[in-house]
C-alpha cells in the first residue's frame, strides 16, 4: 500500500512578501529571528531578517522539524477574480518554499495530502456539514487532487505544450483548467480548492470523515477519477468535455439530481427544452431553500446569494457594450443578439455567439462565457437571453435568466447537502453523482 504522498499548494504571488515562521524552522546560516520579507531583485530572491541581515538565493526553503511549526504568510489575495476578492494573512503547517515564477515570488506550502485535506474540507465546507457529506467531499477532494498529479506527470513526460485554445475563423474556444501550474501540483484558490492551512478553525467534524476515510478515492478503470464538484448543477449536471478538455470521462457525465426520473427524457442541449427548464424550477436535491443546509456549503460571504437554483441579471444595451468589451478586449460595437450555439447536457453554454454592429465572434467553453458576461463570473453559462426594447433593431435591454452555480461537473455540492439530510451515506451519494465510479483505498 502507498504512502501518504507531500503535496506542494502554491499559496501567494507577489513582488514582495512578509512571512513569520513560528516554532523550530531550519534557516539559512546567515538568517536569524522569526520575521522577513523576500524581494525580487534582479531575478534573484532576497531575504532580509529582522534583524537586516539579507541573502540572496534562486530559491530557498524553511523546513519544519515539528509537526506543530506553522508559518505566517501576510496579505494572501483569496476569491482571485470572484465578487468577494480580499486580502488576509494566513497560518500554515508544514515547509515553506520560495521560488520565482513570471516575475513574481512564489510561495510554496509543503504539506502531508491528508492534513492538507483538513484545511481543504474546513474551508469548503461547514463544520454544521452532515458527516456523510464532509465524507464524500473528502473523497472526492483526494481523488482530485492525486488525479492532477499524475496527470500533470503525464503531460510533462509527453514534453508537448499542453493546449487549452482552440481559434479558427470567427469562433475562439478556451477552457480552464490547472494545467499551468508546473511549479507546484495545486494552487490554494478556487481555481483549484479552496485551502486556507490552519487560517481557519479546522473542524473536528471535518478532521473526522478525513480519517473516516484516509486514503480513499475514487476509481474508474483502473485510474483515480478527476472528480469534480461545483455548487449548484441546477438540476441536472454537466459532462466533463463539455467545460474542460475534450476527453470523455465515463464518470463524469449528465446525472437528475433527483430521486424521481421525471427529467431524464429531457434533451437540455436542444434550445426549446433548455428554455422551457430553465424558466422553470423542476424538483431536484439542489432545489432548496433550507437555510440550515445551504449555511453547510456556503460561507458566510456567500448566504447572502438567495438565488442560484434559478436566478436573473438584466443589461442595458450601454451596460453590456462596455462590459463586453472590457472583459474580451474586443470592441463588438453595439451588441445585436447573444445568440446559443451550442449547448451541452444541463443546458450550460458551450459556445455562444455575440453579434455587434461592428464584429460577430462565437465564444466558449463555460467559464469564458461566464466571464465575458459579468464583472467576476456569471452564476453558470445555463441561461436563456431576452432581448428587450428593440430600436432600429438593437436591444436596449438583456435579461439573462439562468440555472445553477458554478460548471456543474461532479458532484453537487447543495444537492449532495440535501441527501445527507436526508439520510443517505457517502458511498451513495458518490454512487448517485459519479455513476461509473467505484472507492478504493490506496493506504
Amino acid at each position: 500500500m502507498k504512502e501518504q504522498p507531500i503535496i506542494h499548494v502554491g499559496i501567494m504571488a507577489e513582488s514582495n512578501i512578509d512571512f513569520e515562521l513560528s516554532g523550530n524552522y531550519s534557516l539559512p546560516e546567515q538568517l536569524s529571528g522569526t520575521r522577513f520579507q523576500a524581494s525580487l531583485i534582479d531575478n534573484s530572491i532576497q531575504i532580509t531578517s529582522e534583524d537586516g541581515k539579507t541573502i540572496a538565493a534562486e530559491s530557498v526553503v524553511f523546513s519544519t522539524k515539528s509537526a506543530e511549526d506553522s508559518f505566517l504568510l501576510k496579505a494572501v489575495t483569496i476569491g482571485i477574480d470572484f465578487h468577494w476578492e480580499q486580502k488576509e494573512d494566513q497560518r500554515f503547517r508544514g515547509d515553506l518554499k520560495l521560488v520565482i515564477e513570471s516575475g513574481k515570488l512564489r510561495a510554496i506550502n509543503l504539506v502531508p495530502l491528508e492534513e492538507y485535506l483538513r484545511s481543504v474540507i474546513s474551508s469548503e465546507m461547514s463544520a454544521t456539514s452532515s458527516p456523510e457529506l464532509l465524507k464524500a467531499h473528502a473523497v472526492i477532494s483526494r481523488s482530485w487532487l492525486l488525479a492532477q498529479i499524475e496527470k500533470s506527470k503525464a503531460i510533462q513526460s509527453a514534453n508537448e505544450k499542453y493546449q487549452s485554445t482552440e481559434q479558427r475563423e470567427g469562433e475562439l474556444i478556451r477552457w480552464y483548467d490547472r494545467e499551468d501550474h508546473t511549479l507546484f501540483d495545486v494552487c490554494s484558490d478556487d481555481h483549484c480548492q479552496r485551502y486556507q492551512g490552519i487560517t481557519k478553525i479546522i473542524s473536528d467534524k471535518a478532521s473526522q470523515a478525513i480519517d473516516a476515510t484516509q486514503g480513499e478515492v475514487l476509481t474508474a478503470h483502473d485510474k483515480i477519477c478527476d472528480a469534480r464538484f461545483s455548487k449548484c448543477c441546477g438540476g441536472v449536471s454537466e459532462n466533463f468535455e463539455n467545460v474542460w478538455e475534450p476527453v470523455y470521462h465515463s464518470y463524469l457525465t449528465k446525472v437528475v439530481d433527483s430521486e424521481k426520473a421525471a427529467t431524464t427524457c429531457v434533451d437540455l442541449r436542444q434550445e426549446d427544452e433548455a428554455d422551457s427548464w430553465i424558466r422553470t424550477s423542476p424538483e431536484a436535491f439542489c432545489n432548496t431553500t433550507d437555510k440550515q443546509i445551504l449555511s453547510q456549503v456556503l460561507p458566510d460571504f456567500d448566504q447572502a446569494t438567495a438565488d442560484f437554483y434559478r436566478w436573473k441579471v438584466t443589461y442595458s444595451q450601454e451596460e453590456l457594450t462596455s462590459l463586453i468589451r472590457e472583459k474580451t478586449g474586443i470592441d463588438f460595437g453595439e451588441i445585436i443578439e447573444l445568440k446559443p450555439i451550442e449547448r451541452g447536457h444541463s443546458a450550460r453554454l458551450i459556445k455562444l455567439q455575440i453579434v455587434g454592429s461592428k464584429k460577430t465572434l462565437t465564444i466558449g467553453k463555460e467559464l469564458e462565457i461566464r466571464r465575458a458576461l459579468s464583472k467576476s463570473h456569471l452564476y453558470s453559462s445555463a441561461f436563456v437571453i431576452d432581448h428587450l426594447n428593440l430600436q432600429n433593431g438593437i436591444p436596449q435591454q438583456f435579461v439573462l435568466i439562468g440555472s445553477g452555480w458554478g460548471h456543474g461537473v461532479g458532484l453537487c455540492q447543495i444537492g449532495a447537502a440535501v441527501m445527507g439530510e436526508k439520510g443517505y451515506n457517502y458511498q451513495a451519494i458518490l454512487n448517485h453523482y459519479f455513476r461509473d465510479a467505484d472507492l478504493k483505498k490506496l493506504y
